[in-house]
């Protein structure tokens, strides 16, 4: 007896020494969450939030002219810090607390009974809190993905006031619709990382925003030409990189879903980039630099929704139809309706995607994401990526449309002609490169 008591010693002795509580080991035997879903998770959320800051930054203001470089770049660290805390304050929760068909709860309004050990029901292996932060990320580069259509004329000030109201009304819901458990998702939709809530709502979104505002002053004329693509091309490095983090992470765990998810998202970008450049070769005799790197995020873009649940090989199959598709966009389709979509926002994200959107419903492999599509003999999936696909041109494009009227009647959406011609940069915030 003395000496089972003496060895019961020297264990709570050990445990005790390993900073550990006796109680500890029968948490660690019920307790779902998983250390390396939890580090892999961390990593790609840090991915994410570097797609916005730098790496959109930089790509957008790598686009625009050399006096509205800081202003681009003001918008898309606004968007970053706006965001953030709404979607600490009741945007998470109404997106992913709850189950019901148009928006979740308030039940953890700023993060109210939030606790190092909860976990949410969608990511069961992974704190609660880095699953919170995680879709945070989303939320952000979401925001920022609009700026572009309105680049080079937006005022700061309706810019903030708009991208509460977009945030509030137009990818909360959706979000939920499509991932939190809302009506779409109970339809079975297939958008793994965003290809509906973040690039065809951005890309709409966009457009409406681009149309409501009107046309840049010299459009369609060489002085609308970019400052520095060198910036262009950093940035898409840091969002090619950073998008390991967003489809992978998609997968919420550090598993085989998550790298297939990754080697075709790498992939539809590689083809994308030469399909663009392909084109430019062909009908221009030269592959110029945006084009390429435009050609790369749309097979980025293309790619989201479809990533979790296809073969890697489809993501080369995707990267070539986004170059083709959102090339066609970019040129022929935008010229011909005469819309100023500054840095192609509709033409790559929300064309892309809208494209990989369909083309999810088509390649998805059971094996994979655990749906069939249209070549393994489901072609319903189609039709129902399709209504999630109007679902969002309907949403995203009218509730656009009328917040930008009602941010309008406080502030003027557009800086005066003057202050266009002398830049953004000094209009809205009194600073300019050398």
């Amino acid at each position: 007896m003395g000496a089972l008591l003496r060895a019961a010693k020297f264990a709570a002795l050990v445990t005790l020494a390993a900073g550990l509580s006796p109680a500890t080991p029968a948490f660690a035997e019920t307790s779902t969450i998983n250390t390396a879903d939890t580090a892999w998770m961390i990593v790609a959320t840090a991915l994410v939030l570097m797609m916005t800051i730098p790496g959109l930054a930089l790509f957008y203001s790598g686009m625009v002219r050399k006096k509205n470089v800081l202003a681009t770049m003001a918008q898309s660290l606004a968007a970053v810090a706006i965001v953030s805390i709404l979607w600490v304050s009741f945007g998470y929760s109404l997106t992913f607390v709850g189950d019901g068909p148009w928006l979740g709860t308030l039940d953890r309004w700023f993060l109210a009974g939030m606790t190092m050990e909860s976990v949410n029901p969608l990511a069961k292996t992974i704190p609660e809190s880095l699953f919170m932060l995680y879709q945070m990320t989303f939320a952000i580069i979401t925001v920022a993905l609009v700026a572009g259509s309105v680049a080079d004329r937006m005022r700061f000030s309706a810019f903030l006031l708009f991208s509460i109201g977009w945030f509030m009304f137009v990818y909360v819901p959706l979000a939920h619709w499509v991932w939190g458990g809302g009506f779409l998702a109970t339809m079975g939709v297939l958008d793994f990382a965003g290809g509906l809530v973040v690039h065809l709502s951005a890309g709409v979104g966009g457009l409406v925003a681009a149309k409501v505002m009107g046309r840049r002053h010299g459009y369609g004329s060489d002085n609308l030409s970019p400052f520095d693509l060198s910036l262009a091309v950093m940035g898409t490095g840091l969002l090619w990189v950073g998008w390991f983090g967003f489809n992978g992470g998609s997968a919420l765990a550090a598993n085989s879903r998550a790298v297939m998810a990754i080697i075709a998202t790498h992939l539809a970008a590689c083809a994308g980039a030469l399909t663009w450049g392909a084109i430019e070769w062909a009908t221009r005799r030269k592959p110029s630099v945006l084009g390429m790197i435009s050609g790369a995020v749309a097979g980025l873009g293309t790619i989201t929704p479809a990533s979790g649940f296809v073969a890697p090989w489809h993501g080369i199959i995707i990267g070539i139809a986004a170059g083709l598709v959102c090339f066609w966009a970019c040129t022929w389709l935008k010229h011909r309706f005469k819309y100023d979509d500054s840095l192609d926002v509709f033409g790559v994200h929300g064309i892309g995607g809208m494209t990989g959107t369909l083309l999810a419903g088509v390649f998805a492999v059971s094996a994979i994401g655990g749906t069939s599509g249209l070549i393994e003999g489901h072609p319903q999936q189609l039709l129902i990526q399709l209504y999630g696909v109007a679902v969002t041109l309907v949403w995203s494009g009218g509730v656009t449309y009328v917040l930008l009227k009602l941010v309008s009647a406080f502030v003027p959406l557009r800086v005066s002609l003057q202050q266009e011609l002398e830049g953004l940069d000094i209009s809205q915030h009194g600073e300019a490169l050398q």
